[in-house]
């Protein structure tokens, strides 16, 4: 089991760490590597030092100090994500902007909503600001998606019987090494967005076309966006300062800031447009090759009392009805819910970090902890107000579908757990296999401070 748990921490650790700077694969330039030593080059990817302890750090705490991994372990696991990811891009394997933008989203709605705001995030992971931290989880998850799909090529013909299956439960329970399962539970939500008033949102607009007007007339766009805007970087000294971004068409922004700045002259105000985070007017200053120099102004409509007060009515009797018998859950669900992600899958809400409707109940955001771990099976949540990043408000109701207390692994209770383990130990030997016939093909340098590793794939080519 040490490879499956090695595995699956590697990919979550990538996500939650600052990335190192490495070499790119498309330019063939490296870009701004730090002072940190290079433990080893695999094709046209690197280890750092760093990233080994890193690693380790978020294993042992992941782990709770169940399993003993040696860092040439780690090491050897990280060489071998890496030699994956290099050969995704020789095999011409892509990964769109949209399919990277879509897990950047989900991770920074996963961080914000367990630190609480993005600031925090930002001061966690040591970034400057969000677009650093954007465009570093872009790269993260570009290259997780690579190694995901190259993966799955690997591994698309392994399957495993009902007998592998049984054997492996045996071999397990014969070396006393069963895993222990924690309590895991499946969440369902029913969300109400709150929405501003038609004369708010004309307001607004209003209001933007006036700034737009005296910016073309020569008003400073920089000290309209630091009186008006509702950036939070506005004020500060680092990106976003003054409402100015530098960008290209693959930095993490959103989808309708990027159409709007990629579709202006240099020195064109846009018309007021609408976003997730509310209403913009951009100017581009500069265009620079493929970036772009540009300013916005982000103008968020008010939400009243009123307004929030009967939104939470609303799904207040919604959940009187379901609570009654007059409608299930998951009629709800497709008749009332406006959450786009949930609304197709009975409202299942799906956990970021394993990309499956199951939450590890020790493990999960502490705000939805304390709203859910009381709760039996079947029961809902009182309605409750919600906010996300960008400012969008919503009242919610969250169903506690099912709940599995923490136990040993049974044959017969877990079957589809251990028939999993299986197939991600015949996969990880597949992998192995893989590699082996790779590693004679392509490039490896490992730091004499590595060599005296015992790996189990021949990377030092003796």
């Amino acid at each position: 089991m040490k490879n499956n748990i090695i595995g699956i921490t590697f990919l979550l650790f990538v996500i939650g760490i600052n990335a190192q700077d490495s070499l790119n694969v498309e330019t063939n330039k490296f870009e701004r590597i730090k002072v940190d030593g290079v433990a080893v080059v695999v094709g046209k990817n690197i280890v750092l030092d760093s990233d080994i302890d890193k690693f380790k750090k978020e294993l042992q705490q992941r782990i709770e100090g169940k399993i003993d991994i040696t860092d040439c372990e780690m090491l050897e696991e990280l060489m071998t994500q890496k030699l994956i990811a290099h050969h995704a891009v020789v095999d011409s394997i892509v990964a769109t902007d949209a399919e990277v933008n879509g897990e950047v989203e989900r991770n920074i709605g996963y961080f914000t909503q367990q630190l609480g705001t993005m600031e925090k995030v930002i001061e966690m992971y040591g970034f400057n600001d969000e677009e650093d931290l954007r465009k570093e989880l872009f790269d993260i998850q570009k290259e997780q998606i690579l190694i995901r799909q190259e993966r799955a090529s690997i591994t698309e013909k392994v399957d495993v019987t009902p007998e592998e299956v049984r054997t492996y439960f045996k071999n397990l329970e014969k070396e006393n090494s069963l895993p222990e399962f924690s309590a895991e539970i499946e969440l369902a939500q029913i969300i109400k967005i709150v929405k501003p008033s038609e004369e708010e949102i004309n307001r607004v607009i209003v209001k933007l076309n006036e700034i737009r007007k005296e910016i073309e007339d020569g008003y400073s766009f920089r000290l309209k966006a630091i009186i008006n805007s509702d950036d939070p970087a506005v004020s500060g000294n680092g990106e976003g300062a003054g409402g100015k971004y530098t960008i290209t068409r693959e930095s993490g922004f959103i989808k309708e800031f990027k159409e709007v700045a990629f579709s202006l002259d240099e020195g064109e105000v846009s018309e007021p447009f609408e976003s997730g985070f509310g209403y913009h007017v951009i100017q581009v200053e500069k265009i620079k090759g493929q970036e772009r120099d540009v300013r916005h102004i982000l103008m968020q409509p008010k939400i009243s009392e009123t307004e929030l007060q009967a939104s939470k009515d609303e799904l207040s009797k919604i959940r009187e009805e379901i609570l009654s018998g007059k409608i299930t859950f998951e009629d709800a669900v497709v008749k009332y819910s406006e959450d786009k992600e949930t609304k197709n899958n009975k409202g299942l809400i799906l956990n970021p970090q394993t990309n499956d409707t199951r939450f590890n109940l020790t493990r999960m955001d502490p705000t939805l902890y304390g709203r859910v771990s009381n709760l039996k099976a079947g029961e809902i949540t009182e309605t409750y107000y919600d906010e996300i990043r960008g400012g969008e408000k919503m009242h919610k109701i969250i169903l506690l579908k099912s709940k599995e207390e923490a136990h040993t692994a049974s044959f017969t209770q877990d079957y589809e757990k251990i028939q999993q383990l299986t197939l991600q130990k015949k996969q990880e030997e597949t992998v192995d296999k893989w590699a082996i016939d790779k590693i004679k093909d392509t490039y490896i340098k490992i730091n004499n401070d590595f060599k005296k590793c015992e790996f189990k794939n021949n990377w030092k080519k003796d």
